[in-house]
């Protein structure tokens, strides 16, 4: 329950309150998804078992001009300093903010970096700035706390807003399984398939009918699907001139899809209709694994493959004739030196080699020491797909590949594939957060 503030110290410009604040939370409880639990999903309590739990109440609130900024003291001990110029730039009213974009008004050009705080008022339920021109900013305390400038408070927003927390694995992965039409229709299960494609990379889903569209009901339960020179679907069998080594039977080599473009699509859907009697194993890996064990076993090829760019093409005709041509690293760091992303197709590497020709060699070689690794029994997950099977995976991180295989009695092996972008997955993964749980 609320206490209600007791002082208000005018002088130094502190405010007291000793109130308490009171939110709904959530317990930990993971619903697993068929055949294999998701290891490392979000976890949440429906909202049937919500309780109520206390987050840390304002104690104090002080301005200090000299540092202009406002410090937050929470009963918890701990405090939180807030720029002037953050505030005025985030106030919450409605000249400045629109609540139903979510989306801020106030144009920057009309933000004064300078500014300072006229007074701060503590009350039970918010915290109000008052500027110089009497403009009142006022802030709820614990969109305050959840945004405080604390390097773990923000390293945890991230994480959140970004699910950047991975589970790298082997051989030894046993594949999260959920059940095709469950995620088509259950928000719960939608949910936990896309934090498991998220977190582990690769999630199979089961039983879906055999017959094309498929892929396309997934694509719109995510959003919409991505437009390629392949199509919005396309269709993987043997083809009389192929225009991809994908629609040959032959050996598929371990790769990531499309790094011809300057973007590749970040999520694959691969629905099997026909299975081959003889051969046609998929194989898996997971990348940034693979990366992450070159980096300690051969820190220069790392750096090699995390430092040169490497050019790719894809020439051809199908939705429409194109020529595309791009430039990667085969392995990308964001700025804390985390790899983020795989960029590796050899058929379409080009022969055009922008580089130095002392420098061919050891590029070649750190190439081939990432490959090898790639391909070592204990990095590898190998499996056949069965009819009605959809391979789920994060094509900016897991390398594919296939084995041969022969088409027999007339009996042709047959799949359909099909793109979306991290952004349109990501986008569907808050929201349905957002619509189970209430989170912001």
């Amino acid at each position: 329950m609320w206490r209600s503030a007791a002082k208000y110290l005018l002088n130094n410009r502190i405010y007291r309150n000793g109130m308490q604040k009171l939110l709904t939370g959530q317990n930990a409880l993971c619903y697993p998804l068929q055949e294999v639990p998701f290891q490392g999903c979000r976890q949440h309590t429906p909202a049937a078992l919500k309780i109520n739990m206390l987050i840390s109440a304002v104690q104090q609130v002080e301005a200090f001009d000299k540092q202009r900024c406002i410090t937050v003291h929470w009963e918890d001990g701990s405090h939180s300093l807030y720029p002037y110029v953050w505030l005025r730039d985030n106030c919450q009213c409605p000249q400045c903010f629109l609540p139903s974009a979510k989306a801020r008004k106030l144009p920057i050009k009309d933000l004064d970096v300078n500014i300072s705080a006229e007074k701060v008022i503590l009350t039970d339920s918010k915290i109000s700035v008052i500027w110089p021109d009497q403009h009142i900013s006022e802030f709820d305390p614990n969109w305050l706390k959840t945004r405080c400038f604390a390097q773990s408070t923000r390293e945890q927003k991230q994480k959140d807003l970004f699910l950047t927390d991975r589970q790298n694995w082997g051989s030894e992965l046993q594949i999260p399984s959920a059940s095709f039409e469950e995620v088509l229709n259950n928000d719960e299960v939608a949910y936990q398939w896309l934090c498991a494609l998220r977190k582990i990379g690769f999630v199979r889903l089961k039983h879906a009918p055999t017959e094309k569209g498929q892929v396309a009901k997934l694509g719109k339960r995510i959003g919409y699907l991505r437009l390629t020179f392949y199509g919005l679907t396309w269709q993987v069998e043997d083809k009389i001139d192929a225009n991809n080594v994908a629609y040959t039977s032959g050996d598929l080599s371990l790769h990531t899809d499309y790094p011809a473009l300057h973007h590749p699509p970040g999520v694959q859907f691969l629905h099997c209709m026909k299975q081959a009697e003889v051969g046609g194993e998929s194989e898996m890996v997971d990348g940034f694994h693979v990366a992450n064990l070159l980096r300690q076993l051969n820190p220069e090829a790392f750096r090699i493959l995390t430092s040169v760019l490497v050019d790719f093409t894809d020439t051809g005709v199908d939705y429409c004739n194109f020529s595309l041509q791009s430039k990667h690293r085969i392995i990308d760091l964001d700025h804390n030196g985390r790899v983020v992303q795989i960029n590796f197709n050899n058929a379409t590497r080009d022969s055009v080699f922008d580089m130095p020709v002392e420098q061919v060699h050891p590029y070649l070689s750190a190439l081939k020491d990432f490959v090898d690794l790639m391909y070592k029994p204990e990095n590898m997950v190998t499996f056949k797909m069965e009819a009605g099977d959809i391979l789920t995976f994060d094509n900016w991180r897991i390398l594919h590949g296939r084995r041969s295989y022969s088409s027999t009695n007339g009996y042709t092996r047959h799949l359909e594939g099909a793109y979306a972008n991290w952004d349109e997955t990501m986008s569907r993964l808050r929201c349905l957060e957002q619509a189970l749980y209430g989170n912001k």
